[in-house]
């Protein structure tokens, strides 16, 4: 069963980070993997905080250079999230694919929110 959709967005992107985390610990552990995780517990969790960051923006500009590192970063979870060693267990290749899909739902959502301020 999928998980229901967040319409508040700072609530969204805080389960985003917390789905990631409990993710990377169900990963194996090794040299490589290391690394890949470490890098996607850094991407997964940044939308999130940066997100918190614009709306406590300091003006237009710096809300929209914000909200484009929360596009930007999760869209650099998807990739961490792409090769990221899982082993192939079913468990852990359908939540990848599940936070695959919400990292490109985020992606269209920061974009239309760049959109609506005049930037792309």
């Amino acid at each position: 069963m999928e998980p229901r959709k967040i319409y508040d967005l700072e609530e969204r992107t805080a389960l985003y980070a917390e789905r990631i985390r409990d993710f990377c610990f169900t990963l194996p552990k090794n040299e490589v993997n290391n690394e890949y995780i470490s890098q996607l517990l850094r991407a997964g969790s940044s939308p999130g905080s940066n997100y918190i960051e614009a709306n406590e923006s300091i003006g237009d500009k710096d809300f929209l250079m914000k909200i484009k590192v929360c596009r930007r970063e999760a869209k650099e979870s998807s990739y961490w999230l792409r090769l990221v060693i899982t082993n192939n267990t079913l468990d852990a290749e359908n939540e990848r694919s599940a936070l695959r899909q919400e990292a490109k739902e985020l992606v269209l959502i920061f974009t239309s929110i760049i959109k609506k301020r005049g930037e792309s």
